[in-house]
């Protein structure tokens, strides 16, 4: 039996949106890498882009469980010399930008080089519950179905 390896004419493309209202940061991003890199489909070819197209709604109003908010710190560099700087999760969601959390969660779980990059391209997360993509009719995933740890409706607000 031979190993299947998909070629560039087999992948077929899908459109999923997601609401991440309610869900747990970390449990939403894993089920958002599998679905970028193609994962979930039987022909999955790990040198291939066979994922799928993700827009997330509600990004803002993502669950993260514990002190994270508080505790959590992110690391960025400004390029000059002494220039490390950090912010707290809970900075960046009460700040002007709270979809780059999850952004970020994302990216850290896709590979690094130019495949991961070019399927972090088929990722659109927005705050709010308006999106642009209407007209590639995406079908909703729901998430917070999938397992009762998914969805902590009950957390405190961020």
């Amino acid at each position: 039996m031979k190993t299947y390896s998909a070629k560039p004419s087999d992948i077929e493309k899908k459109w999923i949106i997601i609401n991440a209202e309610g869900l747990v940061l970390g449990r939403v991003a894993t089920i958002i890498a599998d679905r970028l890199r193609g994962k979930h489909k039987a022909t999955f070819t790990p040198h291939m882009d066979c994922g799928d197209h993700v827009v997330v709604i509600n990004a803002d109003k993502v669950r993260v469980t514990g002190n994270k908010l508080d505790q959590q710190v992110f690391y960025y560099h400004t390029g000059f010399p002494g220039g490390i700087k950090e912010r707290k999760w809970g900075d960046i969601m009460n700040g002007r930008f709270p979809e780059r959390l999850l952004m970020k969660a994302v990216e850290r779980m896709v590979p690094r080089g130019p495949l991961g990059r070019q399927q972090m391209s088929h990722l659109r997360v927005y705050a709010g519950s308006e999106h642009p993509h209407e007209a590639q009719a995406p079908v909703m995933l729901d998430v917070a179905a999938m397992n009762a740890k998914n969805n902590r409706i009950s957390l405190r607000k961020n």
